[in-house]
């Protein structure tokens, strides 16, 4: 017998309009966006950049990201029935009804970072691993709300545990407890966001560039094969 677990079943949508449906999924994505903007602006302060290229850099962001994700959801998991008939394809822009993919984002977002790096770098003083090193420390806590908005769809989780934290993702059928991966994610990614931010408030003068995004890189990746 399991003498605590959590019975998980949130409604994902906040509310619902005819057809169309605002999710705390897409909700806290968008928070992210605003927070990592919040702290890129912050960045820009500390070091004396123009802040101009602040908007055009969220917008590319914004925009890359969710067009890759979209798309590496529909190549990687529904490629025949997005790409098989007209009524699939159309579906492919019916973003509001969920199937992003991680990896498509973050393939769109290295593509986008180079583009911007090549049109707004030299004149402001900056180049794409310059963008990758700041980039990596939001990512931090972007990921951290988009893990939070995994565990709102109920989707995602772990391997039956009788740990006493289990999740029963009632809303998926489930009967017994199973490990809620995406909080051991999202606290990952927030306790890694913390770290940076620190190195980068006291150490940025003394360490090596590409030291963020490669330590963001072991730790985000490895946390994710581990977990």
């Amino acid at each position: 017998m399991i003498p605590l677990v959590v019975h998980w079943n949130m409604n994902p949508e906040i509310f619902r309009i005819g057809g169309f449906a605002v999710r705390w999924y897409g909700l806290l994505v968008v928070s992210g966006f605003i927070l990592g903007y919040w702290i890129f602006s912050k960045f820009f302060e500390r070091e004396k950049l123009n802040k101009d290229i602040l908007d055009p850099l969220l917008y590319t962001l914004l925009i890359g990201t969710l067009v890759g994700a979209r798309l590496g959801h529909c190549l990687f998991y529904g490629f025949n029935y997005y790409f098989g008939s007209w009524k699939g394809f159309l579906e492919i822009f019916k973003v509001w009804e969920g199937g992003l993919a991680s990896h498509g984002g973050t393939f769109m977002l290295i593509l986008c970072m180079w583009w911007f790096a090549s049109k707004y770098g030299k004149k402001n003083h900056i180049d794409f691993l310059w963008i990758m090193d700041h980039l990596a420390i939001a990512v931090c806590f972007a990921a951290t709300f988009i893990r939070l908005g995994n565990l709102c769809n109920s989707e995602i989780y772990g391997n039956v545990t009788s740990l006493p934290w289990g999740f029963v993702f009632l809303r998926n059928g489930e009967t017994v407890p199973a490990h809620p991966t995406q909080l051991y994610e999202a606290g990952t990614y927030l306790l890694l966001g913390f770290v940076l931010l620190w190195m980068y408030r006291h150490k940025l003068e003394k360490v090596y560039r590409g030291t963020f995004v490669g330590i963001f890189l072991m730790v985000c990746f490895g946390a994710r094969f581990l977990i």
